[in-house]
This record gives C-alpha cells, structure tokens and sequence, in this order.
C-alpha cells in the first residue's frame, strides 16, 4: 500500500506532542505569617499580621503592632552644659509626653496583577481598621534650682516631670539643663482608647510563593476620644486628637498550609 508524503507530514504534525503550560495560580497556601517595619511621617511602627489566604489573590489578616507617634513642631537640641559632673541630655522644649501607639486590626488585601510563571513582582492594595491605644509617657527635664545655703546660692538639678505646680520652671528656657533621660516615667504611663485605620498599594516579591517579602506604600490615620497632650499649648500650639500620616512598610514573613 503506497502512503503520500504528504500525508505522513500531516500524521507527524497531528501527533506533535504540545508543550505543557503550568497553572501557577493552583499552588496556593492557607495561611501566611510576617512581621512588619514602618516608617511614617512622624515616626515608626513594629507589627505582625497574621492572615487567612481565602484565594489566590485574596487574603484576610489580623494586625498587632506597637510605634512611636512623634510631633512635627518638636525640635530637639542640647545645650551641652557641664555641671556637677553630669553630661545634659538633648531635649524637646514644651515637651510634656511621648506618645507610643497599641493597634489592632482586621484588613484585607488583593492582587491585581499577575505575574509571568512564578517571577516578577504582583501589584495589589489592602486595608485595615480597627482599635487603638495612646500611651503616653511622661517627659522629663533637668531644671535647675538655686537655693540659698549658709548666705551663699548653690545650684541644684532636679529631674521632673510637667505639673501645674512647676509650670513656670519647667517652661522656662533658661531653668532647663537637659533631659531627663529615655527610661523615666514609664511608671507613670496614662491610656487614652481611640481607633485606627489604613490603606496603601502594595508590590510583592512573590505573592504566590512560600515566603511573604512586600512592601506597601499608603496613608494612616488614628483618632482618639480626647486631645494628645504631646506639646504645652499656648496660643500658636495647640494639640489635637487625632493624627494622619503616610507610611512606608517593609514586610517578611513566610506562607503555610
């Protein structure tokens, strides 16, 4: 039986065998881990999410983290004084408290786009909201006191903290000899509930792979139920309760089943 050229070249292009195209989008994890680092307008956060992944491009996270919550108007300075064998502190006048930040949250964040195979970076977005605390802690000075001793005026340092009775001294520029140092007041923290929120876009490094390598970009707000009292006020500061900022984060963590 003779057989055409042309149909052995049809059988052999009939029976070619196609390449196979990997689904990468099937590999998907259940749950992811990652701690966060933040940098925003007027200070930092440290955070953990831990997260539900509900598809491949979706996942639901709980958010916990703690920051510092600075205020724009301070300015820091030392006025490198020697006195009594001790080195002054630097210092932010009309300083009363430094505020540092408790949040949770529940957020969600989606991927847009998808990568080539398993490689590229994923662009998504994600929000959050949920509880907030103030903390503040109480900021301590060095002022200087004279007193008289036998007829002659001896300088003393004390370390105090702002109160109506010492408010003329404490505010005074040329009573103050520098800080008190970070580790005071800490027993004196006071607690002030409110909310937060935020939103941002995000870029992944693999947000389909094992482990979580992010960063996210966006805008954060915190409200509370009172003024922050972080500055003195007087007719030009007042303060306010409530705080909004633009953040940058990096996040590392890894995915699991």
């Amino acid at each position: 039986m003779m057989v055409s050229l042309s149909e052995v070249i049809q059988a052999q292009t009939t029976f070619q065998p196609k390449q196979i195209e990997f689904d990468w989008k099937g590999i998907v994890y259940r749950y992811e881990k990652a701690f966060e680092f933040s940098l925003h307008t007027n200070g930092f956060i440290l955070g953990y999410n831990s997260g539900r992944i509900l598809t491949y491009n979706k996942t639901r996270y709980y958010h916990f983290s703690i920051g510092y919550m600075g205020d724009p108007r301070e300015r820091r300075q030392n006025k490198n004084i020697p006195l009594a064998n001790i080195t002054s502190k630097s210092f932010s006048y009309g300083k009363l408290n430094s505020l540092y930040v408790l949040r949770a949250g529940i957020g969600r964040k989606k991927y847009l786009s998808e990568k080539a195979k398993r490689k590229g970076i994923a662009l998504g977005y994600s929000y959050e909201i949920g509880p907030a605390i103030a903390m503040l802690k109480p900021n301590y000075l060095y002022l200087l006191f004279s007193e008289n001793q036998n007829g002659m005026l001896v300088d003393e340092l004390r370390a105090e903290r702002y109160s109506s009775e010492n408010a003329d001294v404490f505010l005074d520029y040329n009573r103050i000899y520098g800080g008190g140092g970070f580790t005071r007041g800490w027993k004196e923290l006071t607690f002030t509930p409110g909310l937060q929120a935020r939103g941002g876009i995000l870029f992944s490094l693999g947000a389909y792979d094992k482990y979580v390598k992010m960063i996210e970009v966006g805008i954060m707000a915190d409200l509370f139920f009172k003024k922050i009292s972080i500055l003195a006020e007087t007719e030009a500061v007042s303060n306010k309760p409530y705080f909004i900022n633009l953040y940058l984060t990096l996040q590392l963590g890894a995915r699991r089943n």
